[in-house]
């Protein structure tokens, strides 16, 4: 029976070469999209997946009422970590101190390689099951020695057996290689951890003071934990919460400005709900996976509702198929499992074609969503999943048809008297409504999530990051030979102005607390940007004085300045800020001698930050050189030049260069990747439902053969037959246009409420979005109805 169900199947798949063709295409390109999308949800959720211990691993996060809001740090002070072991550590299998994981120069003779790598305590070998190659993981314990993952032991030795050979880090501290670990799974948090060295040698070389002379205050790293195996997450998160605060309490005297409440976040969810807004999770990139996983429904479901539609409009053709067979005997089960057989064929052979598309797709794919996926040929879960996953779309598909088509009453049908009536053609109405509807929710929401991106851009930055240079030092080595340096730079004619900064400009991320002013709130906990810079870091990056001035090399004095921006001038309270003097932390008073404009330093869709600039007094990392390239000279030269001048002062290249406007352009990054990601599934929503919309008119057409021929015969112009053609589906067009407004308007109206700095959802993009589905509408259906008008009627009415 399941043979003849299946060559049934297969001859009408034959006789209907168009409707077989589109229904093939149609779901096979439906297909592709969803497998694409289930291949990048799986990508996502997958993160972080490679630790056995992953569900009891967590970060301290530490939620502080801050500038009249509550802000979620990631950093922690050292002190938190021994807080944590002598108050709660019956509650924790490991609690780990480290500082952030970056680019660090690793030496060995006369060979410098960059690598990524982090100071952490030995413990963090055990949390994250490192599995070691060479040596032992205890050998972190002696504060002189360093582990290398196999791709850093390659990069630094080469083939050489590098255990127990000296290197140098970051040209200062000196490490015994002890082991070498398997690399870590790179779709994860950890993944880029080449090198893992004691957290002691870095709290004992004290390069950087500054990170351990104020223990409560300098928040410079961060802390890891894994709970004990008894232990509920939930449970040891609310225990642990006060004990920040009441160390702050107990150090400033019950300062009623301290707030600071600890948590535990999870490592499953790090990477999906890394967002957080008034202290608050609000997601993060789970909102995407949400977006990309109902997009992928919603264009499968777009092509099943291709099958339907052109499967129910044959339903005469095949009528009197179904009343003979209902006649000698064949019961509706049968009919059913009949026309669910064409179905599973037809979706089976769409699977395999849509499997081509995606291993073309992919490499492309893989560019716009910056993945590496592939289709796992040789997975068994795989080929079930494919199997599952045509079946299901096959009884999707199929279940319209195979109930309206079995249920004809064959004494109507073998009479003649059986005709599909106007009631019909309602539910391939409503079907064709949903089509568009879905393809028009999603031109909106690409046309606002582009529209943003574009506000974004055009915000006022509040510096030139034209021609603007950033030098970032891994080593001091530059810094000591500065001013010869920058006279060199100089006198080259390749740059006009050289300045030094603690932070680069696109990325500002020191902060700080403890300041005071006259009339400020007692209650009030601030906090800062602050960077340290040279003197002429204001007319290198070319910000806009806005009142008093900018700093200057003649007046000593500028080194008890402040140079604020707006935000902060209006933080202050101050009508005129200038003169004003701001005591930080009783250090020194430093008296307000400019205010400039925002800056735009973190996020392009965020309210700049209030800021604060000066002139270092005490030691001061000023790890970025910033350089504003002559724009008399030929980029290339004045590039050739800077790069001579730079290997002359630091002959083993320990900085790397880089673009401002390149560097700025990288915030737009993650939003034009969703953007180009939601046109392409828009697109292919758009050209499935037009498949459909070409089937349809390509079977009223020929079902109106004879009418065509008629009215052309008593004077019906072309463009008469092909308005009479058309007008049905553009008003099932329009009607979907006025459902999808308000359905996309609803969604992004929420998603823009997720960026502090956001356009408006303006009327003209529902406009664009209707004439653009109109013009498709009309550019798809024209060619059958213009062909069938052009028909000659005599070969039409020949037979009357």
């Amino acid at each position: 029976m399941i043979k003849n169900y299946l060559k049934i199947a297969w001859r009408n798949l034959v006789h209907n070469r168009v409707s077989s063709m589109i229904n093939i295409g149609g779901l096979a390109v439906g297909m592709a999209v969803a497998m694409l999308i289930g291949l990048w949800i799986w990508d996502e959720v997958s993160f972080d997946k490679g630790y056995p211990n992953r569900d009891r691993i967590a970060k301290v996060m530490d939620n502080s009422y801050i500038n009249g809001e509550t802000q979620t740090w990631g950093s922690s002070a050292w002190p938190l970590a021994p807080g944590l072991r002598s108050n709660f550590g019956n509650y924790f299998k490991h609690v780990i101190i480290t500082s952030w994981t970056g680019g660090h120069l690793l030496t060995y003779n006369n060979k410098t390689v960059t690598q990524s790598g982090n100071y952490m305590e030995p413990a963090i070998t055990d949390m994250l099951s490192v599995k070691m190659l060479k040596g032992s993981a205890k050998s972190l314990n002696d504060p002189a020695s360093i582990i290398l993952s196999q791709a850093a032991a390659k990069a630094v030795f080469g083939d050489a057996d590098p255990i127990n050979k000296s290197i140098v880090i970051d040209k200062t501290l000196n490490a015994k290689v002890t082991g070498i670990y398997e690399n870590l799974p790179e779709h994860s948090s950890f993944g880029d951890l080449a090198f893992i060295a004691p957290w002691q040698m870095l709290a004992i070389s004290q390069n950087y003071p500054g990170q351990f002379n104020n223990p409560w205050g300098a928040s410079w790293f961060q802390t890891f934990v894994q709970i004990a195996d008894n232990a509920d997450m939930a449970q040891v998160s609310a225990k642990i919460k006060d004990l920040k605060l009441k160390a702050l309490k107990s150090l400033h005297n019950n300062d009623a400005r301290y707030h600071s409440q600890l948590f535990l976040h999870p490592m499953n969810k790090w990477y999906l709900y890394g967002d957080f807004k008034n202290g608050f999770n609000v997601g993060g990139r789970i909102q995407y996976v949400w977006l990309f996983g109902i997009i992928g429904v919603f264009v499968l479901l777009l092509a099943c509702i291709n099958f339907m539609n052109l499967s129910t409009a044959r339903s005469e053709k095949r009528a009197r198929e179904v009343g003979i067979r209902k006649a000698i005997g064949s019961v509706r089960s049968q009919l059913i499992a009949q026309f669910y057989s064409e179905s599973l064929l037809i979706a089976v052979m769409a699977f395999f074609l849509s499997l081509l598309f995606v291993q073309l797709a992919i490499p492309g794919f893989n560019y716009l969503a910056n993945k590496k996926m592939e289709i796992l040929w040789g997975s068994p879960v795989f080929w079930l999943a494919g199997l599952a996953f045509s079946l299901f779309t096959g009884l999707i598909a199929g279940s319209y048809p195979a109930l309206y088509l079995s249920s004809f009453r064959p004494v109507k049908v073998l009479k003649g008297t059986f005709k599909v009536g106007k009631l019909a053609a309602i539910p391939r109405k409503v079907l064709v409504v949903v089509q568009f509807t879905v393809s028009v929710v999603l031109i909106i929401g690409t046309i606002v999530v582009f529209q943003q991106i574009q506000f974004a851009k055009d915000r006022p930055v509040g510096y030139s990051t034209n021609n603007l240079l950033n030098v970032n030092l891994q080593t001091p080595d530059l810094n000591k030979q500065y001013l010869s340096l920058k006279n060199d730079l100089l006198a080259s004619g390749a740059v006009v102005n050289v300045s030094e900064s603690e932070s680069i400009i696109t990325g500002v991320y020191i902060t700080n607390g403890g300041f005071k002013w006259r009339g400020k709130d007692p209650a009030v906990q601030e906090q800062f940007n602050s960077m340290a810079v040279t003197s002429d870091f204001g007319k290198t990056v070319n910000w806009k004085i806005i009142a008093g001035r900018d700093f200057n090399p003649a007046f000593p004095s500028d080194t008890l300045a402040f140079i604020v921006n707006e935000a902060a001038a209006k933080l202050l309270g101050f009508k005129n800020p200038i003169g004003e003097i701001i005591d930080w932390g009783g250090d020194a008073n430093l008296k307000v001698i400019g205010v400039v404009k925002d800056m735009v330093n973190q996020s392009v869709f965020e309210t700049p930050k209030p800021s604060l600039f000066y002139l270092p007094r005490h030691w001061t990392n000023l790890a970025n050189i910033n350089l504003k390239i002559n724009p008399l000279a030929n980029a290339h030269t004045a590039m050739d030049k800077i790069k001579v001048l730079l290997k002359k002062y630091d002959p083993s290249g320990s900085y790397t260069i880089k673009f401002m406007d390149d560097d700025y352009a990288l915030k737009f990054d993650d939003e034009e990747r969703i953007g180009k990601l939601a046109t392409c599934f828009a697109g292919l929503a758009i050209f499935i439902s037009c498949l459909g919309l070409f089937g349809m008119a390509t079977f009223m057409a020929e079902k109106r053969t004879k009418e065509i021929g008629v009215r052309k015969v008593l004077g019906a112009t072309i463009f008469n037959l092909w308005q009479l053609l058309s007008k049905d589906f553009v008003m099932l067009v329009i009607i979907s246009v006025l459902i999808a407004s308000p359905i996309a308007y609803y969604f992004m109206h929420s998603w823009l409420q997720g960026y502090q700095y956001h356009t408006e959802i303006n009327g003209w993009i529902f406009v664009i979005a209707a004439i653009g589905a109109m013009i498709i509408t009309l550019l798809t259906v024209s060619y059958q109805s213009i062909k069938a008008a052009l028909a000659n009627p005599v070969k039409s009415l020949k037979t009357e």
